[in-house]
């Protein structure tokens, strides 16, 4: 057993052997290939070639289909979906049965298990596979939230499941670090971040609580792939950059919805990727909630190795009681580890993807992420010319809290105090700077190295691990009119504080840089190349033609792509007809006993895009679970538009823009709705994570963009007229707002009159067995009508017995 002096030792000589380069090796890039190919017709023979045997040999190959190539998201479902037909093979788009490796929960454990009781079940599936953790509000001492912590704790210990309390550690970085986020396998949570779980290779992925107690009470749940973007980074990332600097461009650079309701898999040469740490991954990988993306995948790479190989080391060598056993020694082995890269899973080669994006990060400079919104990156060297006055820091969160972010935030302090006699400078008079680990171990890491105690000596006010200030709960957070700067994930309106505040997101060393000066800057590591003309990104990998170098392999498929095109192109013009399939349009599908037929109501027209699950149902009452529903259905939209409550009426149908609902997992944006007995939500798209609430909880939903293009065209003034219904800011102009943040965040509106919400006068019908809508413009208006999509089966039985709650108590009943 070694002493923890010693256990720290070993992790410095690892962790910079991590960023050491070794030899370069070749790397064959794909490009991409837009194109579908041609179905192949039956193989037409001469009798005499199956006789032949050497014939029919190769004949009966060709016969052969091989397997259909499979990217690395969609050999992971694969592995963890359930009841396949034989030979199925799973690809974008499919909806599965799913049956995750490990499911965790935070806070909102205990309204989990209020839903699995309510549903009969009395047992957990499988113990190993559920995590349980106190991370949220660690900070609130009060009665209703430690009886809570109890009855979590209590529960937890009763069912024999591992279970991580208040001050531990933050949940998704538990998941990381105790080896349950494991390479090539799927881990689902109840938070919206789950998507960090990917930095380490394992398919990450957000649940809702419905989900969670499913899968407690089951095993399973139910999953749709997402379509899968590709996106390549090039280069190597220069010094002074970070992973943060990394996810807030792409943040802000790719802002018209790219990625929006992706899975994202990151890849690159050898080279480059060596030049991001796994740390700098993590955070990459938790922000693409930010970015909108559904899961954030990198791959099982050489670099990923170095890290286990470290922590499986770890785990032999020391075993402190301290901080638990939860059996951290049994998952990080080295035995594992040679079987995980003995065959290391992979995309295949021609696996295809709806997206190809690229990014080449030696181009890149610090950037900074606000004021209030993700999506408005900008140089940090421009705010950094503005004299932004910082009222508060903050070095929180999962994103960047562990102990190499302490590390370069205290370097900043460090390096001045060389310039100050050698003593650590304290933050800028008027600066508040909070740090909270992102768990135990990472703090203790903190402290044997010195960084915490330089933060300390700094001024840095500490918090206990946790999620604290990021999610808006306990010390510290944003008064009105004050400016904050914070290394964590999320910077909408409100969110951490006042809504009056602005809040900025950047990495830990600008973070930690600011509350010196008391302004939002720089630590000053990071130099311009010359000749630096800017940031290369785009479409496809990147790779100029000319540089390009592909396998014998690839340069097959590239022609036999090719030649499938012109035949396509030529079947069309001699045919006559499309190759792929269209459906009737009077087409009927069969609707399931419980399910409406139609529905039907007026349109009561929300005109905003991006209205966040903030926007739909405040923050402060998601970890209250006393609401009643006439509270709940009062609160509705309330951040939105606080006059909702008594325009919508009951039985009406809602209409919103596009990306309605994205944001946080919170369920209650689905039952706020219900709550209002609105039975039907219409958006030109959803958020994913809203789409799963709604499905859950029996709330209907269909995406009918036309209908928001014919309300805004008719409602709305036209755009020239339209102005922010805020006070300007002082920012560069093309920091405003951003439309994913809830009100009263600027929205654009018609400058004559300031209606949020309002009653059209239109009727909205929705025939579900004719997969059809038909919309009447107000009392002799025009009608006209439009296919939407059709209701899977399996969707229709979860909401025709009342959302999936019901469901799983019709399974357990069936199954006693």
């Amino acid at each position: 057993m070694l002493t923890r002096p010693q256990r720290r030792a070993g992790p410095v000589l690892l962790r910079r052997a991590w960023t050491r380069e070794l030899p370069r090796r070749a790397i064959y890039a794909q490009r991409p290939r837009l194109y579908s190919r041609t179905p192949r017709r039956p193989e037409e023979v001469f009798h005499s070639q199956l006789d032949d045997p050497s014939a029919a040999a190769i004949l009966s190959s060709l016969k052969t289909s091989p397997p259909t190539p499979q990217t690395l998201t969609e050999k992971i479902v694969q592995r963890y979906s359930l009841g396949l037909p034989k030979d199925k093979t799973v690809k974008s788009g499919d909806y599965v049965t799913l049956s995750p490796h490990h499911c965790m929960t935070h806070d909102n454990s205990w309204p989990v298990a209020l839903k699995f009781m309510s549903i009969g079940a009395t047992k957990i599936h499988d113990k190993k596979q559920i995590v349980m953790t106190l991370d949220h509000d660690v900070q609130n001492k009060s009665y209703s939230n430690l009886k809570k912590y109890r009855q979590i704790e209590e529960f937890a210990k009763k069912q024999g499941v591992d279970f991580y309390p208040a001050g531990r550690g933050i949940g998704h970085q538990i998941m990381v670090e105790e080896g349950y986020a494991w390479p090539g396998t799927m881990a689902v949570a109840s938070d919206s971040h789950s998507n960090m779980y990917g930095g380490v290779g394992c398919l990450g992925t957000a649940v809702v609580r419905t989900d969670a107690a499913s899968i407690w009470a089951t095993g399973r749940t139910w999953w749709q792939i997402p379509p899968i973007a590709k996106v390549t980074f090039n280069g190597v990332l220069p010094e002074g950059i970070t992973g943060k600097d990394v996810i807030v461009a792409l943040c802000g650079l790719f802002s018209k919805d790219e990625v929006l309701n992706h899975a994202i898999e990151f890849t690159g040469s050898e080279e480059t990727m060596r030049s991001l740490r796994v740390d700098d991954r993590l955070t990459i990988a938790n922000m693409t909630t930010e970015w909108g993306a559904l899961t954030g995948l990198f791959p099982i790479d050489y670099v990923l190795q170095g890290w286990l190989r470290y922590k499986a080391t770890e785990a032999a060598l020391y075993r402190d009681s301290e901080l638990g056993d939860n059996a951290t020694h049994e998952r990080f082995t080295h035995s594992r580890l040679d079987e995980l890269f003995a065959n290391p899973m992979a995309s295949d080669k021609g696996a295809k993807y709806a997206k190809y994006l690229h990014l080449d990060l030696s181009t890149l400079s610090p950037y900074v992420s606000g004021p209030n919104s993700v999506k408005v990156a900008t140089p940090l060297t421009e705010l950094a010319s503005q004299d932004i006055k910082v009222n508060k820091a903050y070095l929180v969160s999962c994103t960047n809290s562990r102990a190499s972010d302490l590390a370069a935030a205290a370097k900043v302090f460090k390096d001045a105090a060389e310039k100050n006699e050698g003593k650590i400078p304290r933050i800028a008079d008027g600066v508040e700077f909070y740090i909270a680990a992102a768990s135990l171990p990472e703090q203790i890491a903190a402290e044997e190295a010195g960084d915490w105690q330089a933060l300390l000596d700094a001024g840095a006010q500490p918090l206990p691990a946790g999620c604290g200030p990021c999610i808006g709960l306990g010390t510290g957070l944003l008064e009105p009119g004050e400016v904050g700067i914070s290394a964590s994930n999320r910077n909408f309106k409100g969110r951490m504080g006042s809504t009056d505040a602005k809040a900025y997101l950047a990495s830990p060393e600008v973070v930690a840089a600011s509350a010196l000066s008391g302004k939002i800057s720089g630590p000053g590591t990071y130099v311009q190349p010359k000749g630096w003309q800017g940031v290369v990104l785009g479409d496809g990998d990147g790779i100029r033609e000319e540089d390009r170098m592909i396998t014998a392999d690839e340069a097959l498929e590239k022609v036999i792509g090719q030649l499938d095109s012109i035949v396509s192109d030529a079947e069309s013009d001699l045919f006559g007809a499309p190759v792929t399939e269209t459906v009737e349009s009077d087409s009927i599908i069969d609707v399931l006993p419980g399910f409406p037929e139609k529905v039907t109501g007026e349109i009561v027209f929300c005109d905003a895009d991006n209205i966040s699950t903030d926007g739909i149902y405040p923050g402060k009452l998601t970890y209250q679970d006393d609401v009643s529903v006439d509270d709940m259905a009062k609160a509705c939209m309330r951040n939105f538009d606080p006059s909702f409550s008594s325009v919508a009426k009951e039985g009406d149908i809602l209409v919103a823009g596009f990306n309605f609902g994205c944001g946080s997992s919170r369920e209650q944006a689905a039952t706020a709705i219900l709550a209002k007995k609105i039975p039907l939500v219409v958006a030109g798209s959803f958020g994913n994570i809203f789409s799963r609430n709604s499905i859950n909880n029996a709330l209907m939903g269909v995406e009918v963009p036309k209908l928001v293009q014919r309300l805004r065209e008719c409602f709305s003034a036209p755009a020239t007229q339209l102005k922010e219904a805020q006070q300007h800011i002082t920012e560069p102009s093309q920091n405003r707002e951003s439309l994913d943040s809830p009100p009263p965040a600027p929205q654009m509106v018609p400058a004559a009159e300031k209606r949020l919400t309002r009653r059209t006068g239109w009727t909205f019908e929705w025939d579900v067995r004719r997969s059809k809508v038909q919309i009447q413009e107000g009392d002799g208006g025009e009608t006209w009508s439009q296919r939407v999509g059709e209701l899977p089966p399996n969707v229709q039985e979860i909401i025709a017995r009342g959302g999936l709650e019901k469901w799983v108590k019709g399974e357990i009943e069936k199954g006693s």
